[in-house]
Formats: C-alpha cells, structure tokens, sequence
C-alpha cells in the first residue's frame, strides 16, 4: 500500500480534486409541510426540505483533499466557494475584537430614581448562567468586583481592597479555600478585567491554587517566571509549569514579550537538562540557582557526551511539552480550553519503557512510553523505506516549491516567519482552521539537540507565531511538541504545531474522524499571517 502523503521526492505537494455529480433517491414516505413563519409578509413554508420524486445534484461544489504530510493526521478538506470567497481578500482572516460590556452601567440606568437601588442585591437575584455570561464576558471591573465577591469570602483591608481569602479547615485537616460558588469563582478570576488585587487573592498569589512546590524560576527586570512542580500529575514521574509569576500579570497573548517566552522556555530546558544530569551521575554546582544560557549549553554538552558513550538507553528518552493558551466558559458550564488565563506552559519527561502487566501481574515485557513524536518517527521510516530520502528535507522542498491549489497565480507562499535555523509555516493540509507549524531547517529532533542558537530561534519564532495568531484575533489555542526520542538516530525534525481554536469550529465527527475542514487556501492563510508579523 502507497503511503499516504502530501510529500514527494520531486518537491511538489500531492492532493486531489472532487467535483461530484449525483443522485439521491428519495425514500420519504410523508410530505409534512408546514408553515415556518412569514417572509415579506407573506406565510413562509418548509416545501423545499420536501422534495416530490429523486434528487440530482450536479456541478457540485469543488473540494480539496491534501493527505497530511504525516499520514496520522488526516487528511484536509477546502471547499472551494468558501476559499475563493477568501481568496478575494485574504486580510479578512481575523476575528472581531469583543465589545465592551457593562451590565452595571446598563442596569444603574434602569435603577435611576428607584428607592431600593442596590446593584449588589441585583446580581445576588441573577440565575447563575447570567452570571457565568457576565463573569467570561463583562469588560467593566465594577461588575467583576461584585462577581468575585459572590463567589468567595474575601479579606480587605481599611480601603476595602482585598488582601487575601478566607480558608477553612475539613474534617480531614486539609485546607479549603472560602468558595462560594466554583464555577463563578473560575470565570471570575480568568477576566483579564477583573482589578488584579482580585485576581493576586484568588488564584495569581503562589499558594492561592494549592500547595504546588515552586522549584525553579527566572527573573529579569519585569520578566519573572515561576516553575510548579505537579507532583501528583496525570503524567507518571511528574511534570512541570513555568507559571508567568503574580508580578508579571500576561492574559493576553498582547502583553507576552520576547523576553517572556524566554524565560518560559529557558525553565523548559533547564529542568529537562537537569534531571538527564542526575540520571546520568553529571553534578552540577550552584546551589538554588537557574543555570545561564552559556551554563545550560556547557551542561547539555556534557549529557550528550554521556549518553554517546552510556552502555545502557537512559531511563528517560523523550521530552513532553504543551501549551493551552486561553480561558472560555460557556454559560451552561462547559470549560472550553484547558487552561488558566495567566500564561504557563507544562513540560515532563518520558521513559524510554515500561515494564508489561498482563492479569495483574508483571511480565518480562517492556512497553515503550507514548509519545506523540514516535507517530512522526514511525512516518520517516516509512517514507524513508519508501523513497530512500528524508521526509523533513523533502517537506522543506515542497514547501519552497509551493504552487498555489486554485492555479490562479497569486501569493503562493507558504512561509509565514523564517531565520538561519527554523521556519515558522502554513502547513499545506492544515488540522485547525488556523493551524502553523514550527520546524527545524537543521536535523535537530529534540531539545537536547538544540544547541544555544537553535533554543534561541525557537522561542523568537514560538512568540512570532503567537503574536501573529493574537493579531488575528485568536483567543485560544493548544500548542503541542513532536520530539524525537535522545537515542533515535533518524532525521525527524523537532516540530510544533499551533491550533487556534475558533469560536463556531468546536469540532465535531468530521474531525474526529480526521476530515479537517477548511474555508480558505493555506496559501492566503500564511499571507493573513504575515500582514501580522510584530
């Protein structure tokens, strides 16, 4: 069987074109008209939904298919009607900015003149779906203010600013937060509106959240990062957060610098570096301190040394990182993103095995760890196997040789941001109506082969991209890393895909069943993107 790819060694994209014609036969046994209202005054029915005798279509409309580089993921669907209507002018790919919204100045407008006016009393009357909608969407911090005091007791000092929460203890001695109602308490706290003494008491404050041990951080001037330890994780052997600290209040992605996002990232690096250190008997010196970029450099050096010469794989062999940017919550109580507002990134580190159970019981079996860099590996194989050439160089050719889908002989590039040592793109099959990836142009598969230069352009493109999707209007995303494993000697290509979630593409079984649907040109999409560039 053919593998199933967008990539060729010639460096031109694969895909197909559907132009159906057909014919549906008519099974209904009822005509069941009914009036739908009226239209230009006039009583409107349902007779179109009831078509008489078999229906054929023809001419329909033109799709796209594009297998995805990665067999894995899918492939792409671009109706055409929607993406020539884009295509016209592709600087319409953006969201409208939210609108201000002020519940208190439109009720206190109501109250006027009434004797019982209290604002307070109003919103304690709300059903909790008003407030939720109000607590996510409001814009005035006078209506967070009263929110947030619904949902929790507060202490304040003489002026009335809070200066902290009310906690108690259980009957299983452990400490609890004084929440009055959760889910306004995590809508409240998420509004970049609400006055930051609020948010510092309620959930910025270290401590506010739990007891989560922060053992790492970086600090320059007005860039100040946090790492929480999770111990109790959902990913076994733990994992961690470079939290942006309560001082440094980030949202919104607008307010992210460079210099942010290097210090996230550097938190990243240092603690994969690290625990391969002490695995591997290296010591490092210091005491509690964060490393520098030339220490870091020195001590990524010296584990590659180790491990070139290690008679034995090492225990842990692949990285884990991920980024969920953005907070939403609907009124009926559906979170819609995973994640907090203040901006933080997660990252852990993957065995290399795990010994097999079967009945309860151990086996001499050992299974490797998932990671969802091993699906990239398995495709270079394949295409290697296939064409004797690496997947990654050849993705890179098609990517230079791009031609646009529609023939036409507009913007046919696909590069949105590019330096010495990465390039940020449109993929050609994209798996999010927004989607970029982040690729290296040197065959580096993973963190511990990035050297100085390389973690720098990675963080330079990975706060490019991010500025680019915020100055579309992107208000939530999830960001994922394909790594390879410390000891696969292929040429897999570290890689990041970035996946805006839209506010009317929640995802439904088309994309459950990898059938991504677009309304644009990838190519157009990359030219949205570079009007964006900061």
């Amino acid at each position: 069987m053919a593998m199933r790819t967008c990539v060729t060694p010639q460096g031109d994209f694969l895909y197909c074109i559907h132009a159906p014609d057909y014919a549906v036969k008519n099974l209904r046994e009822n005509d069941l008209i009914a009036s739908l209202g009226t239209c230009g005054g006039r009583e409107h029915l349902n007779s179109r939904n009831f078509p008489p005798a078999d229906v054929t279509v023809e001419k329909a409309d033109r799709v796209y298919e594009i297998p995805n580089v990665f067999p894995f993921r899918g492939a792409t669907f671009i109706n055409s009607p929607w993406a020539d209507a884009t295509a016209k002018d592709p600087l319409r790919i953006k969201l409208p900015a939210p609108q201000p919204v002020s519940f208190s100045q439109n009720v206190t407008t109501w109250l006027a003149g009434r004797e019982t006016a209290s604002m307070d009393s109003l919103f304690d009357c709300l059903p909790e779906a008003v407030l939720l909608a109000l607590a996510i969407t409001s814009t005035d911090p006078a209506d967070l203010v009263v929110l947030a005091k619904i949902s929790c007791e507060f202490l304040t000092d003489g002026s009335g600013t809070p200066t902290g929460l009310i906690y108690s203890q259980d009957p299983q001695g452990r400490i609890r937060t004084g929440i009055k109602n959760h889910p306004l308490f995590e809508a409240v706290a998420n509004n970049p509106y609400l006055p930051d003494p609020y948010k510092q008491a309620m959930v910025l404050r270290p401590g506010a959240q739990g007891g989560s041990e922060i053992v790492g951080e970086w600090n320059d001037a007005d860039h100040h990062v946090f790492e929480y330890l999770r111990r109790n994780s959902y990913i076994p052997w733990g994992h961690y957060a470079a939290n942006m600290a309560n001082d440094a209040v980030r949202y919104d992605i607008a307010r992210l610098s460079l210099a942010d996002m290097t210090g996230l990232r550097h938190l990243y690096y240092q603690r994969t570096y690290v625990r391969l250190a002490a695995a591997l008997g290296i010591n490092i010196d210091g005491g509690r301190k964060s490393l520098s970029a030339a220490e870091l450099e020195a001590l990524r050096l010296e584990i590659r040394r180790r491990l070139d010469s290690a008679k034995q794989p090492p225990f842990f062999d692949c990285t884990l990182w991920g980024w969920n940017y953005g907070f939403d919550f609907a009124p009926s109580q559906y979170r819609l993103n995973a994640s907090h507002q203040q901006i933080h990134q997660q990252f852990a580190l993957l065995p290399a095995a795990v010994a097999a159970m079967k009945g309860g019981s151990r086996t001499d079996e050992f299974l490797p760890s998932y990671g969802c860099g091993d699906l990239v590996a398995d495709c270079v194989r394949a295409y290697h196997s296939r064409h004797s050439r690496s997947l990654f160089a050849d993705l890179l050719s098609c990517i230079r040789n791009n031609r646009r889908l529609d023939g036409t002989k507009g913007e046919a590039s696909l590069v949105v941001f590019e330096d010495d040592e990465v390039m940020l793109f449109v993929p050609k099959a994209q798996t999010s109506q927004w989607e970029l990836q982040l690729l290296t142009l040197k065959p580096v598969g993973n963190i511990l082969e990035a050297d100085q230069a390389m973690r720098r352009s990675l963080d330079t493109a990975m706060h490019t991209a991010m500025q680019v999707l915020g100055g579309l209007g992107m208000r939530m995303a999830n960001i994922i890393e394909y790594a390879k494993r410390f000891t696969d000697q292929s040429d897999q290509r570290l890689l990041y895909s970035f996946l805006p979630k839209l506010p009317e593409s929640p995802g439904a079984f088309s994309e459950l069943q990898l059938r991504w649907i677009m309304g644009h040109y990838p190519e157009d999409f990359a030219l949205a993107c570079r009007n964006k560039l900061p």
